[in-house]
Formats: structure tokens, sequence, C-alpha cells
């Protein structure tokens, strides 16, 4: 049986429906998002509750034309739907597929690649300057949301608009929610909004009323009317934050209701400044194991669209994540100094058990992480031990942090980076493959990365121990290699690295979690080539062994490195100039990510197109040994 969904291969193709047919056309899509995210894993819970906005803002602007962007873009699975994507869905966040997020190469309709949160109204603002300079005539619309007004992009986005007064829509796709429960003022300004419905009727009176005054009434009485109408929000709730920036405020709606929604973007559609559409949804909506769980379902990997559980390898081994989490918790139960600062990423991160048990001493500070370094470095000048946990991919957002109020004042902070190196299936703008590069150019910062889940173990404490300036742990994203982590946790010395195999002629210099196909690659190189490589676990970036390295000279010719991380800046060519300044005769080699972004895919895919695996070590080491 042909379903409404069917017909739809463009955005022109729902402008025709009814509004009950669009009501069928959104239940139609969750099952299709359900259907296909439950195989491939996605960003659920978003983007279900996004549907009937989405649809709503298609009925009424004309895309590629009217330009839409979505704020990090998780939420628009609808949008690519409706988009021409129908078709390759199921292909979502998979190698070669579609991305999860918005892409300009992927599709005209997607008006901004996105990946980060608090990126749109800037974007926005921009397009629109530059559509008034050149005389243009469409609209931009910003959907933004999911905890992204707690960022400071946001404000100096706005801060901008209050003095362009450029035409643009926005609308606040307002859930409660960040990836984990929101946090903060903001979120708690947005709920007082929420609570007040009565002030929207009433404002809206308001509105018209002052439209329809004729000019012959006098100055006068459009004076009183203006300060009824502001006396009005001060009663209510004070929703002149939004409009002191010149937005027209309108809100809040219903974002699940077409009626209200389509209603309101025609009247923003003709609206002649900036309008702000503060619409309520529910995250996960249409889907009960969504809805009763949001966090869990805003990105996760496959699952069973029936139980909603996700599926775990009969095999699986212990988290990454979860091993600094517990043993973080461990090792600050008897230190008071310790506090933990996470961006909206408590689960991610691994700091929802420090939360849970060390309460007082733990700060989410929203999607704000350049706030968090710097949150930090007062904390540390107040005689605290921060614990700066965030991902790779979002520390690159506090760069002048890390350098201006981390480093330069000596900040006893520990940066744990989770998601280093490849992440998988969210792609380029999630993998974790800068942070060597960016990390290595800060003075007297310390990097360290553990070839395993026990090495993570001290390392965290080497992490909390260290009070010379700020030191930085990244590790990966997923399991571990299943070793034993029952026992006390060993002490590890701050820039030594470790020989796991002793050898000749070549020394592969292993970093991370690249030391365990390095070992394996070893295996191979003895056997076809008759001889045993050198393995080194480098664990350091900074300060880096040189000294160790120097040691081989009499003994080998090559050294390879090998890291999870883009080739410049990165550890190999820091190695190369280290022992390059020392006049050293050893040949060094390196194997890292290139000079290019690495779309979506396994993990598996990944390293083993990048040569980032035991195969891929084993045919650079031939190549040098020719």
């Amino acid at each position: 049986m042909e379903t409404i969904l069917d017909r739809v291969n463009s955005p022109g193709d729902i402008k025709q429906l009814s509004i009950n047919q669009l009501y069928q056309l959104a239940s139609e899509i969750r099952y299709f998002i359900i259907e296909n995210a439950s195989r491939t894993g996605g960003h659920v819970a978003p983007s279900l509750g996004c549907v009937e906005l989405i649809l709503a803002i298609h009925y009424v602007f004309d895309s590629p034309k009217d330009k839409i962007i979505f704020d990090v873009g998780h939420q628009s699975y609808a949008h690519k739907i409706i988009t021409g994507r129908k078709d390759r869905f199921k292909t979502l966040r998979t190698y070669g597929g579609i991305s999860g997020f918005n892409n300009i190469f992927e599709s005209e309709h997607d008006a901004l690649t996105v990946g980060h949160a608090a990126t749109s109204i800037s974007a926005a603002l921009g397009m629109a300057v530059g559509r008034d300079l050149s005389k243009e005539d469409y609209q931009i619309v910003s959907v933004i949301g999911d905890g992204s007004m707690t960022n400071g992009l946001v404000y100096e986005a706005l801060n901008n608009l209050a003095h362009t007064r450029s035409k643009l829509i926005i609308i606040l796709n307002d859930n409660n929610m960040s990836i984990s429960e929101n946090v903060g003022g903001i979120s708690q300004y947005l709920s007082k909004l929420q609570t007040t419905p009565v002030y929207t009727t009433i404002k809206n009176d308001m509105w018209e009323l002052m439209g329809k005054l004729p000019d012959k009434m006098g100055q006068k009485t459009r004076d009183l009317a203006r300060r009824m109408k502001e006396s009005l929000k001060n009663f209510f709730i004070p929703t002149i934050f939004f409009e002191e920036f010149g937005l027209r405020y309108i809100g809040p709606l219903d974002g699940h209701s077409l009626e209200d929604m389509i209603s309101t973007l025609k009247y923003a559609k003709n609206y002649k400044g900036p309008i702000l559409l503060h619409a309520i949804t529910q995250k996960g909506r249409g889907y009960v194991h969504a809805e009763n769980d949001p966090t869990k379902f805003h990105g996760l990997g496959r699952f069973n669209k029936e139980t909603g559980k996700t599926e775990i390898a009969e095999d699986a081994k212990v988290k990454y994540t979860d091993v600094f989490g517990k043993t973080l918790v461990e090792l600050s139960k008897d230190d008071e100094k310790v506090v933990a600062i996470t961006a909206a990423m408590p689960d991610g991160t691994g700091l929802s058990l420090f939360r849970d048990e060390l309460t007082e001493r733990f700060f989410d500070v929203g999607i704000a992480e350049g706030h968090a370094v710097l949150f930090a470095a007062g904390l540390s000048l107040a005689g605290k031990k921060p614990v700066c946990a965030i991902y790779s991919t979002f520390l690159q957002r506090s760069y002048d942090q890390l350098i201006h109020d981390a480093a330069l004042m000596k900040r006893n902070i520990f940066f744990v980076l989770d998601r280093a190196g490849i992440v998988g299936d969210d792609g380029p703008t999630h993998h974790g493959l800068f942070d060597i590069s960016y990390l290595r150019t800060v003075p007297d910062m310390v990097i360290m990365s553990p070839k395993d889940e026990d090495e993570l173990r001290s390392m965290v404490k080497l992490g909390l121990e260290y009070n010379e300036g700020p030191i930085a742990l990244r590790y990966p994203r997923g399991e571990g290699l299943g070793v034993d982590i029952s026992k006390e946790i060993k002490n590890i010395k701050l820039g030594k690295s470790e020989f796991l195999v002793r050898g000749e002629k070549l020394a592969i210099c292993a970093l991370g979690n690249m030391v365990s196909p390095a070992i394996k690659a070893a295996e191979m190189i003895k056997k076809e080539y008759n001889f045993q490589p050198t393995v080194i676990n480098a664990r350091f970036v900074k300060p880096l062994d040189i000294e160790s390295l120097l040691s081989l000279e009499s003994t080998h010719s090559f050294i390879l490195t090998v890291e999870e991380n883009i080739l410049s800046g990165g550890f190999g060519e820091y190695v190369e100039r280290m022992l390059g300044e020392r006049k050293s005769k050893l040949k060094v080699s390196c194997l890292a990510a290139g000079d290019s972004f690495v779309e979506a895919g396994s993990q598996k895919i990944l390293r083993k197109n990048l040569g980032l695996d035991e195969q891929g070590i084993f045919i650079k080491s031939g190549e040098l040994l020719k």
C-alpha cells in the first residue's frame, strides 16, 4: 500500500497536502527514522522531536532558494528525508553514505555544513547581510535548539544582529535538553517563558492593537501603548531579553501543532525585521523508548526497534570512558581539591558517576567549552585541581583559553579528551584527529595517551598528581583491549616511554591505541623479513622521551611513528624534528592521517583506509626496509 511518504521526493511535494495529510506524513517519517536508524544508529531523539516543525518550515518556505540552517544538524533527519535523500537514508552515518548532519556538498538544501553547536545564527546573519548587499530576495531561517543557546557564539551573533537589524527568522526549538538535561540560567529562563502561556495571548493582542492605531491618535497614545506593552512584558516574564537584541519574540508555541507553526511561520515570513519563534517540542516524540530516555537516544548505535535496547556484543569489553569515570571517582574521594567540569556531556565523558557520588564538586557549564577552560583556570587559582573533561573535537573551541588562560599562567588543570582519533560514524565534524597538533603548540602542555585501559588508570593518577601546569590525557572512543584492571593502579614516570619489544633495524614508536596494532605488525614483519623490530609505547608526546630514541642509533636505522592524528604538527613530525636537532642518523617516517578531512564510517574501515591498522603498519614498514 502506497504511503504519503512514497510520494514525497522534494519539498514541493508537501505543499499540496492538507493538514491531516501532513500529520499522517509526520507519523510515517517517524516510523521511517526509527526503522532505518535502528540499523545504522543515529541521533534518533532530536530528529523525532522536530518532524512537525520541519514539515511546517518546508510547507511555508521554498528551499533551496530560501536558506534553512539547522544548528548542529542532528535534528534534521526529516529535512533530509523530504529533500531527495529518502532512498539513501539507509546509508546514514555509514562509510560512503549520507552524513548524520547537514553538509553543503551533500545537498543544495543544506545551507550550512554543521556538527558543532551554536553556529547557525552567526552564519545566518552573514548570509542575510550578504543577501541585502546584493539586493536579493529570499528568506533565511535558523533552527537552533538542544542547548545551543548556552553557547556564547549565540550572543555574539545576537549582539551583531541588534546592530544590523537584518531580516532573519530564528526558530528556537526548545525541548529542555542538550544531550543530557540542560543546565544554567538560560535554561531556567526559557523554562519560565514556557510556563506563562497567558502572556503570549495578551501580548499578541497588544501587538495587533498597536498595529491598528491610526496616525491621528497622536504620539502620546502610541507612547502609552508602548509603555503598556513593556509593562506587560515585565509583569509576566521579561521577553525583553530577546527584544532588546532587536528581535520580535513570539512564543511559546506548540512545535508539534502544524496549524500553529504554519500560521506563525507565514507571519514571520512577511515580518520586516528579525524575529524569533520559540517552539516547544518533545525530544523523542512518537517513540516511547526515546521519550523515556532522550539522553540515551540522543545519539546511539544500532538498536532493537521493538525493545529500544542497544546491541551489545557478547564479548564486549569495558569502555575507556567508563574506566576513566570510575578511576577518577576512586582517586578523588580522598582529595577534596579535585573538581570535575564538563560542557553538557556528563554521560559522554564518563563524569556522570562523579556527578552522582561527588555532586558538590561537579560542574556542568552547558555547551560552553571556552568558558569551561577559563572556569577551570579560576578554580585552579582558588586552589582546586580541576579535571576538565571535553571531547577532543569540542576542546578545539577553547584554543585561546588553552593558551592564554591555562598555559600562560601555568594552571594545574587536568584536561581529559575523550573521542581522540577516529570516532567513526559521526564523521569529519567529530573525529578527534587534531588534538595532538593543537595541544603540542601550547607551551608547557603535557600530552599523554595510554596503550590500554589499565594504562589509562595510571595516567589519570598522574594527571591528578601533576602540579607543574596543564596536562592533557587523550584516549579513543569505544572499548579497551580487555586487559586486567582489577589490580592496584600502577605508577608511570612523566615523559618516559616503554619498550615492549626489543629488536633491531626498525623501531615502531606507536602512540596510544596504535600500540596494539604495532605489536601485531611487528610479528608480521618478523615472519616476513626474518628479524625482530623494536616496538615502543611512546606514552607521551610532550615531554618526549628523546633519550630513549637516541639510544637506538647503534642498532637501528629507521623509526616509524604511528599515531591517530593528522600528520601536520603531530607526534611523528615532533619526533623527526627533535632527532634532527640532535643530528641523529636515524631516519624517521611518519604514519598518520593525511592532509584531508576523514569521512564517516566505522572505525575499522577508516583505520584500514588510513593505514592505521596492523596491515597498514606492516606495509609502511616494508616500504622502509626495501
